[in-house]
């Protein structure tokens, strides 16, 4: 399984949680946050930081607009059993390091967070990096990256190699290379970036404001006229818009759409507005004046999409609208 495949699954398993966040929590990560998944781009040696068995990582977040409502970022280091030598095995702790330069030239490292693992423990780390986010975000010539240091818990001067206590690095399997996790809050500015990059990239249909799920009439009593207005059924696939060299994930989806007449009588299960039954009267005296209403959703739901940003980022996306849950008359 490649990175991506992974950060797709990693990502919808991140959408399920936050559906499952009670309303308290709502504020946090309403259903326009967006999760920017920036991915591990590069290790560098640090020149000038003395300490230099450590690992020094990189990310591209020149995609983030200046501005954007950071809630948080996240670095997710994977931590696998096999370890080279017997003396590695313990406790260590594990700490994440701005990088940043004096004005004297030299550079120097701030401290940013760190975690504790043990020898006998496998799978993926996480280490709160915000605070570096948002730096690198506000002055990209300032993005020096991350310097990674290891060390025993209980011998802090003895620094050893990230890969040898099994952190996994670039070089290792594809899907448990380290990356970034960046959550914010949605502002409008990167929907327009996004859309000016995809419409310079590449020829597409106009995009449907229409697309979006369903909510059938469930009642069996109330019997329908064939050209009522009513839900009928549209699955979108990504593939037949030509979207799927920047879409990850989902293929398609349920959007459902609304169609038929609004005829008078309008009956309770036409979802009728006033505005709409007042209309009906007025176009029954005067039909070459004023037309019949309009069959329409009157509920959407939104929607979660997967996409590529660049080949560097990735972003999680709810969209509001996106499904037509039920129809009425307009």
């Amino acid at each position: 399984m490649c990175l991506f495949n992974f950060i797709a699954h990693y990502s919808m398993s991140l959408e399920e949680k936050f559906n499952e966040i009670s309303c308290g929590t709502c504020n946090a990560f309403n259903p326009s946050d967006i999760m920017n998944l920036c991915l591990y781009v590069d290790d560098h040696h640090v020149p000038g930081v003395r300490h230099e068995r450590g690992k020094r990582l990189w990310f591209d977040v020149s995609e983030v607009p200046p501005g954007e409502n950071i809630i948080g970022a996240e670095l997710r280091l994977y931590r696998t059993m096999e370890i080279k030598h017997r003396r590695n095995r313990g406790s260590f702790m594990i700490t994440a390091y701005r990088v940043l330069r004096v004005e004297d030239g030299s550079k120097e490292l701030q401290y940013i967070d760190s975690i504790n693992t043990t020898s006998g423990k496998e799978g993926w780390l996480t280490l709160n990096i915000s605070s570096c986010l948002q730096h690198w975000v506000n002055n990209q010539e300032g993005n020096r990256g991350l310097y990674l240091s290891v060390h025993p818990a209980d011998r802090s001067v003895h620094e050893m190699r990230p890969e040898d206590v099994g952190i996994v690095g670039f070089r290792g399997d594809a899907d448990k290379q380290p990356f970034m996790v960046g959550f914010f809050k949605s502002s409008g500015i990167r929907e327009k970036k996004v859309r000016q990059k995809r419409d310079a990239r590449r020829r597409r249909k106009s995009e449907s404001s229409s697309l979006e799920y369903r909510n059938p009439y469930t009642d069996p009593a109330i019997q329908y006229n064939s050209r009522t207005c009513k839900i009928q059924t549209l699955y979108v696939s990504f593939r037949d818009l030509q979207w799927q060299d920047w879409i990850i994930a989902p293929d398609g989806y349920d959007a459902y759409y609304c169609s038929g007449e609004c005829n008078f009588p309008l009956n309770a299960h036409m979802n009728a507005t006033n505005h709409a039954i007042v209309q009906t009267l007025v176009h029954l005296v005067n039909p070459g004046k004023v037309p019949k209403p309009c069959c329409a959703p009157t509920k959407l739901s939104a929607i979660s999409v997967l996409y590529f940003l660049d080949e560097s980022n990735v972003i999680l996306k709810k969209y509001k609208n996106m499904v037509v849950k039920s129809c009425g008359c307009h």
